[in-house]
């Protein structure tokens, strides 16, 4: 049916391939994000502290997404690619956020 192609190749594309789509899934998300937010870049909003509600919510969504994919990472290791950066940077937004952090990235005091 796949030309030659067996059981075992087909896994180990599986492998390699399903982590580095959701990799990609995951980073056209964030870019979306960014967008829908106003933010001129996806670097931006990953390093911008949550505005509002929805920004905070936000910042939830994307740290519970890193962590169901290092769950994932239990059982197919690969994952682990995908999950560190989602998690780690929502992770930061939502601390940044129970702190009170309204960190700002450009220094316009003057001093």
């Amino acid at each position: 049916m796949f030309g030659g192609i067996g059981a075992p190749e087909l896994i180990i594309a599986g492998i390699l391939w399903f982590p580095l789509l959701g990799a990609i899934a995951v980073w056209v998300s964030l870019r979306r994000r960014a967008k829908r937010f106003g933010y001129p870049n996806t670097r931006a909003y990953l390093r911008a502290a949550p505005r509002t509600d929805v920004e905070k919510r936000d910042a939830v969504n994307i740290a519970l997404m890193g962590f169901a994919g290092l769950a994932l990472a239990v059982l197919f290791k690969p994952f682990v690619l995908a999950a560190v950066i989602p998690l780690f940077y929502g992770g930061r937004k939502v601390l940044y956020a129970s702190l009170g952090l309204g960190i700002v990235d450009d220094d316009t005091s003057g001093a």
